[in-house]
């Protein structure tokens, strides 16, 4: 208790102080709001403590019209916020600020009235600022003095005599410091507004001192600033690039990576993803030349990678299919050719088997070979010989390229088999195509080609290149089954080949 009460007075005391002071000071809120002020400060102004307290300084005292009014609010704004953004004391040599007094008549005018401030920022036990403590110093009449003094050398004499040059000195330095505050505004907005990632790590551990929006961006807008990147990126700790860092920092020799693998935790919740960067380390140096910390810059390529193995892919299936494509219409031409004596009917079916195969390329391609649908490819085989005599029954099936290729041949073949011999050489003729999925763990393509109305079927004397280009592809190429049922009441074809990867629509 003694304590805390000796610490009260303590507390009083200053207080106490500070309202005595015969300097005016006064405390504003970070929002700029009148939090406190002492009886110097009123007394300058004229005006009662309630007039103020709570209320915005800017609100209070108008800039009013004038440019130069205008300026001098924005001087005292920019002082503020320099304070609040860098945390460090800030001064103005000189401001104009006009403070409203009572004229002869009773009526309200405005005295002009130059001033002297420092802002200093007062933290809480937290280490933020809580309060700007300003002090001012009234400098109206040396300023007035120098003004009227007229003619270049009697005003330098004066100012001598009276200041040894500060004022003046003060001016240009205070009008250094504006354009300099410029030009850091101005290099600031570029390093934000930078399309690609930029960062700035300071000291051994590689503190975070300022980042733009797109690095932000690219480490899924974490709270790095003040923190070392082990803490602030702890997911890359082992991926090397703490140990490229290190090395700049030891050597001051600059990295740069080409398009280099990352993982990044780009949300808190999230699976690690895998980030291709184009980037580089460029140390940082002091006026002799030590390195105190490293400029990291650079591009997420991710695109642009992945664009390229994708292309490297399609060229390597390419090629895949460029010599399957050969090895089979190769092999129709040969199966073909055996079959056919006269060189009219050995082009007839050549022709009809590659339109076929390339029918369903152009059902491939314009999935971008990725697949294609099994009902799709059975329209495509079988329309030529009219939509209501052919009935397709069944589910979406999405099928690989491979196992598209094999089976729009199948297709073509029986229904080559049906015009020539079978149900669709009659009239009435139809052909009834089931088909569904069964076994969804291990999906298994289970397929009917039904003839019925057509003459009745009858076994090939020999074995031909159709029967022999169905069995292989379903048996060989598709790794399925395949029954051929020639009855009476027309030509059956069960054919069951599994989906192991394929996929269901």
């Amino acid at each position: 208790m003694k304590e805390l009460a000796k610490s009260g007075a303590i507390d009083a005391d200053l207080a106490a102080a500070f309202d005595a002071s015969p300097n005016p000071y006064m405390l504003l809120t970070p929002d700029l709001r009148y939090a406190g002020m002492n009886r110097a400060y009123l007394s300058v102004l004229g005006v009662e403590r309630e007039a103020l307290l709570g209320n915005v300084i800017f609100d209070v005292f108008d800039a009013g019209p004038s440019d130069e009014g205008r300026e001098n609010a924005r001087q005292l704004r920019a002082s503020f916020e320099r304070v609040l953004r860098e945390n460090r004391r800030d001064h103005l040599a000189l401001i104009r600020y006009a403070i409203p007094a009572t004229g002869p008549e009773g009526e309200t005018i405005f005295e002009e009235r130059f001033w002297s401030a420092t802002h200093t920022p007062i933290h809480d036990a937290d280490g933020r600022i809580s309060y700007i403590l300003q002090h001012t110093t009234d400098i109206t009449e040396l300023e007035q003095l120098r003004r009227r003094v007229a003619g270049a050398d009697r005003k330098r004499a004066i100012n001598a005599i009276l200041s040894g040059n500060v004022l003046e000195r003060a001016e240009h330095v205070q009008e250094a410091n504006r354009q300099l505050e410029t030009e850091r505004n101005r290099l600031l907005d570029m390093f934000m507004q930078a399309p690609g990632f930029v960062a700035v790590v300071s000291g051994p551990d590689h503190v975070f001192q300022m980042h733009n929006a797109a690095y932000a961006q690219l480490i899924g807008h974490r709270d790095i600033a003040g923190k070392p990147v082990r803490d602030a990126l702890p997911e890359v700790v082992g991926q090397a690039y703490v140990d490229l860092l290190d090395s700049v920092y030891a050597t001051g020799e600059p990295h740069e990576g080409r398009a280099s693998r990352v993982e990044l935790q780009r949300s808190p919740d999230g699976p690690p993803e895998t980030v291709w960067l184009d980037f580089i380390y460029q140390p940082i140096r002091d006026d002799s030349g030590a390195v105190i910390g490293i400029f990291v810059q650079g591009h997420d390529v991710t695109e642009t990678v992945l664009a390229a193995e994708r292309q490297k892919l399609m060229i390597d299936e390419l090629n895949h299919r460029v010599k399957n494509t050969l090895a089979t219409v190769q092999s129709i031409a040969m199966q073909t050719a055996r079959s056919h004596e006269d060189p009219r009917s050995f082009a007839e079916s050549f022709q009809a088997r590659l339109l076929a195969l390339s029918h369903t390329h152009d059902l491939l391609t314009r999935s971008h070979w990725e697949g294609a649908d099994l009902r799709a490819i059975l329209e495509h085989e079988t329309e030529a010989h009219g939509a209501h005599r052919v009935s397709l029954v069944g589910p979406p099936v999405a099928l690989e390229p491979a196992a598209a290729l094999s089976l729009g041949m199948i297709f073509h073949e029986l229904a080559t088999n049906a015009a020539k011999y079978g149900a669709l050489s009659a009239p009435e003729g139809r052909v009834l195509v089931d088909w569904g999925v069964g076994d969804l763990t291990r999906p298994q393509l289970h397929l009917t080609w039904r003839e019925t109305g057509g003459p009745p079927a009858k076994p090939p004397t020999r074995r031909g290149f159709g029967s022999r280009l169905i069995e292989r592809n379903v048996r060989h190429d598709l790794a399925g089954s395949v029954e051929l049922d020639y009855a009476d009441s027309g030509f059956c074809a069960e054919i069951s080949v599994p989906l192991d990867r394929g996929r269901l629509a």
